[in-house]
């Protein structure tokens, strides 16, 4: 006779799939709901999310779930062999960060990835065994449980269920694991799920029976089925084949630090962000701050001078990061100098309206002591509860190492350190000894999961992925809506720009208005078109005495997909 529990998880497991078909979805890319929304990178697991809130589960109850089911569904991004960072707020206003970044193994240091003359060898910190921090993702996802409402294996069947019987992919999905089908060999010991002789096509079920049984460890043995145990053997297994140095002491040792979350003032509202060593909580707090007395809106949206503006403060606070922050349970960071009132006047003291700052003249301030394959998630529930999530394998599908037999990728997030002074990493970043590489010490992040409080309430709860343009995507939408008044669709939806110090370009996509970029070229800035920045997931929650409304939207640059109920 079947327990209680056992009966309890066969329903939910039937009424959640009943919710969704991994055989036959679409695509939306807005909700307006009245209870609670999940927006997420792939459909399948915004359903998965939507299915628990509908369920009885609340928004971290979602969140898990989520995560679990991009972890399959969404392979390039989503993942146990990452890492994040999670910022929530609760009604009775407890403001929640947790930081499950990866860590850099025991038998990390600081040249780790210099040859013998001194040169850096990024290929080694970006591809293969030795690019992998320890993950944090799994000790994530259960201090994320301690403040849901449902079993843990309640939320983790769904991830189970689309591994172990499949789902159609998109075209989208199609090609991208054609385009990276040599890495998955050329970097991972044993045959993978992500390899398909002749090439995948939209249409095509992928399935991940290895991947289905490690997520069942972690079902039926907790955070130890991941972190102990078989699943551990086979990581050090793989790093042993591999030349990696994440050993059994790396794991079992690996724990989630709740951090306290960074809070500010932005006029009326409250922004809620996440602390070191996410860069994008000081980042949105500086550039804020450096904004917020120059009534931006009289220039108009997307206006050459309001752009302009944006463009150098945006310069100002990246150098900042290059030269300042790291891992604050390392190195000495001076927050509190970065973000105060009279730091940022100063900062913009020597700004010129009407002609573009130079990166060897304006470096970082004097603050003396006192990543473009993520993933975001953003969540709001009936109850009240918002959660904003960023999680991550850095590059595109990690480290391009599949651990073998366990079906899951890892993450090459040790390109994040500062591998060299001087040497930026794949995205273009440069650190200094703040964020060098040593043992068990946390890389420097740019994820920027953030929450915007209107009256003390939840208003925005939103975030991307994009490496270092992750920053200043959060800082125009907030812009966007705060300042321009523009709809959640046109917030998100509208091309974007960005400049991070160096290079000192200012990098806009292809749909860019012509007429801004042509004058800004006319001013002296060099202007390079690139391809989409970001997929940015918004929520919106307006209030009146009758009704709460929930604006779920979609980022319109890839797979993306809102859902509520």
């Amino acid at each position: 006779m079947r327990s209680f529990a056992a009966m309890l998880l066969l329903f939910i497991t039937l009424t959640t799939e009943a919710q969704y078909n991994p055989y036959q979805y679409s695509i939306t890319k807005k909700a307006e709901v009245a209870n609670g929304a999940v927006v997420s990178a792939h459909p399948l697991a915004s359903k998965v999310g939507v299915a628990i809130l509908k369920k009885g589960g609340n928004a971290f109850d979602a969140a898990i779930a989520t995560q679990l089911a991009l972890a399959v569904v969404y392979p390039g991004a989503g993942n146990i062999g990452g890492g994040g960072f999670l910022v929530a707020t609760t009604p009775n206003n407890e403001y929640v960060a947790l930081d499950y970044r990866e860590k850099a193994p025991a038998a990390a240091n600081r040249d780790m990835y210099l040859d013998k003359d001194g040169n850096a060898q990024t290929n080694l910190s970006q591809n293969g065994h030795l690019a992998s921090g320890v993950p944090g993702t799994v000790a994530g996802l259960f201090s994320t449980h301690k403040y849901a409402k449902l079993p843990f294996k309640l939320l983790i069947q769904p991830a189970i269920d689309l591994a172990e019987k499949g789902f159609v992919i998109t075209e989208a999905e199609a090609n991208s694991l054609n385009n990276y089908a040599g890495d998955f060999i050329r970097y991972s010991s044993k045959p993978n799920a992500f390899i398909k002789y002749g090439g995948w096509k939209a249409g095509d079920t992928l399935i991940q029976k290895e991947l289905a049984n490690t997520l069942k460890r972690i079902r039926d043995f907790g955070q130890k089925g991941f972190y102990e145990g078989e699943t551990a053997r086979l990581i050090v297994s793989e790093m042993k084949r591999g030349g990696g140095f994440i050993t059994l002491a790396d794991l079992k040792n690996y724990q989630t630090a709740k951090r306290e979350a960074m809070v500010s003032k932005y006029k009326d509202y409250t922004i809620i962000g996440m602390p070191l060593v996410s860069s994008g909580g000081i980042l949105i707090q500086q550039m804020m701050g450096m904004v917020e007395n120059r009534n931006i809106a009289q220039y108009g949206f997307h206006s050459p001078q309001a752009v302009q503006l944006m463009v150098e403060i945006e310069r100002r606070a990246y150098a900042d990061r290059a030269e300042f922050l790291g891992d604050r349970d390392f190195v000495k960071v001076p927050v509190k100098k970065l973000t105060s009132p009279e730091y940022l006047r100063e900062r913009m003291a020597d700004y010129n309206a009407t002609k573009p700052g130079n990166s060897k003249t304006t470096t970082h301030g004097n603050a003396n002591p006192e990543s473009e394959e993520t993933t975001h998630l953003s969540v709001y529930d009936q109850f009240g509860n918002a959660v904003s999530v960023t999680t991550t394998l850095n590059g595109g599908y990690g480290s391009r190492t599949v651990v073998g037999d366990a079906g899951f990728l890892l993450n090459n997030e040790m390109d994040d350190f500062s591998i060299k002074p001087g040497v930026p990493n794949m995205y273009g970043a440069l650190g200094t000894e703040a964020n060098a590489i040593a043992p068990n010490k946390r890389m420097l992040s740019s994820m920027t999961p953030t929450i915007v409080l209107k009256e003390g309430k939840p208003y925005l709860v939103i975030g991307s992925p994009g490496g270092t343009t992750i920053p200043t995507q959060v800082y125009q939408v907030l812009l966007n809506t705060l300042e321009f008044n523009l709809s959640l669709e046109d917030a998100v939806w509208k091309p974007r720009f960005h400049h991070q110090w160096l290079p000192d370009v200012v990098y806009v996509e292809k749909n860019f208005p012509a007429d801004t970029r042509e004058k800004l070229k006319a001013m002296g800035y060099e202007i390079v078109v690139r391809g989409n920045i970001g997929r940015f997931e918004a929520i919106k929650i307006t209030r009146n005495a009758a009704a709460v409304k929930i604006e779920a939207v979609a980022d319109n640059r890839g797979d993306d997909h809102a859902e509520g109920y």
